[in-house]
């Protein structure tokens, strides 16, 4: 197992950010690559435990000789947003300097490769073959070549940026590691909340048993959330090169995803364990880590059919107040039940009236808030449902 640190000049004089990156698995570039981060949210912890027990399962499979593709993983990918601490509370979900969330604005590549008539070049160095027809030597061979020529312009177009602030660079390592990579993981968390998945429809079914593996109670799907979030920049970039390209042999996106482990607070030794465990038993089942010797694989329990992003309710409050809940996590709701009253706290009825946030779908109760006390604006729910709402279009995340 290789450790890098990477050491990332500060915005302001004398300070400076450490980025720590491991290596595991054989040296070998014609093995599978498997991309994990976690804090991208910096004050989203429990993927930082996971990928803690992670390591040390990983190691124990290198020294036996069991890894069957080469992992990069950042432990803590985001060391600037670490470093948020005003007043003894965490800021790790925004950029305070520029404002920006960390998880949103990432690259476009396909506009990226598409720069100065990069695309012609592009289409002169790839072959043809339609990426629907793989099934044939010849055509998988195209893909096979497609890609690798795919993977040197997107380097190239990275290596071209020119990173001005600490966060460009820190973007940048992280981006160039991700971008020539099967597979991509992106650990997050919610408020308080039950684990879910999020990722691009055209991965699934395919991606059901990671879904399954990571005891997802909710997989929800979309091609653009419109934030532009890290998990959709992978993918995203090759079903954009298949549409433009229908006649080459573009191969399959590979498996992006943001994996929503439950909540803040669920920063939990033994659970994380767990956690890191069951994606071992993902990376067995994908035969990216061979069984240990004499060992049954194990298996997980099915989760719950993906659904579209779009179908998710957000509940927001309207005015201010103190929440108090009539739902629990993993209850089902139907439309025009009350979520939470929220209780006014000035005016002639201040202390004395409560105000009902009710349902707009029927579905299940995803995630809840941790603090209680609220403003116009501020998410109190997300309710999972199975048909898409009217007024879910275009930017579907929460800022």
């Amino acid at each position: 197992m290789k450790r890098t640190e990477i050491t990332i000049a500060g915005d302001s004089p004398g300070t400076s950010h450490q980025l720590t990156r491991f290596d595991i698995g054989p040296d070998d570039p014609t093995l599978p690559k498997i991309f994990l981060q976690a804090g991208l949210h910096a004050g989203e912890q429990p993927g930082m435990m996971i990928l803690h027990h992670l390591l040390a399962m990983l190691e124990a499979g290198e020294q036996s000789g069991r890894l069957r593709a080469r992992f990069v993983i950042f432990p803590m990918s985001n060391p600037i947003g670490m470093g948020q601490v005003g007043l003894h509370h965490h800021q790790g979900r925004y950029h305070l300097r520029s404002g920006l969330n960390f998880n949103r604005g990432w690259f476009d590549l396909f506009e990226m490769l598409a720069e100065n008539g990069g695309l012609t070049n592009l289409a002169a160095a790839l072959l043809s073959g339609s990426s629907d027809s793989s099934e044939s030597s010849g055509s998988s061979d195209n893909a096979a070549h497609n890609t690798a020529i795919i993977r040197q312009a997107v380097r190239a177009a990275l290596d071209a940026c020119q990173p001005v602030t600490a966060l460009d660079h820190q973007r940048l390592h992280v981006a160039r590691e991700a971008c020539d990579s099967d597979v991509v993981l992106d650990l997050h968390c919610d408020d308080a909340s039950l684990s879910h998945i999020f990722i691009v429809p055209q991965l699934m079914p395919g991606a059901q048993d990671l879904s399954d593996w990571v005891g997802a109670a909710a997989t929800l799907t979309a091609e653009d959330s419109g934030g532009g979030s890290f998990d959709e920049v992978w993918p995203g970039l090759w079903i954009k090169l298949a549409r433009h390209f229908p006649d080459h042999a573009i191969a399959p996106p590979p498996l992006a995803a943001t994996l929503e482990y439950r909540g803040y607070c669920d920063v939990d030794d033994e659970m994380n364990r767990q956690d890191a465990q069951n994606l071992m038993g993902f990376f067995m089942g994908r035969g990216y880590v061979d069984a240990a010797p004499a060992v049954a694989p194990p298996s997980p329990s099915p989760s719950p059919a993906p659904l579209p992003l779009s179908a998710t309710e957000i509940v927001v409050a309207d005015r201010p107040g103190l929440l108090a809940y009539n739902v629990r996590l993993g209850d089902i709701v139907s439309v025009g039940d009350v979520i939470a009253d929220l209780i006014t706290l000035d005016g002639p009825t201040a202390f004395v009236e409560r105000h009902p946030l009710c349902a707009g779908t029927d579905g299940l109760i995803l995630s809840l808030r941790c603090l209680k006390y609220v403003g116009p604006g501020d998410t109190v729910a997300k309710v999972v449902g199975s048909k898409p709402l009217a007024n879910r279009t275009g930017y579907l995340l929460e800022m």
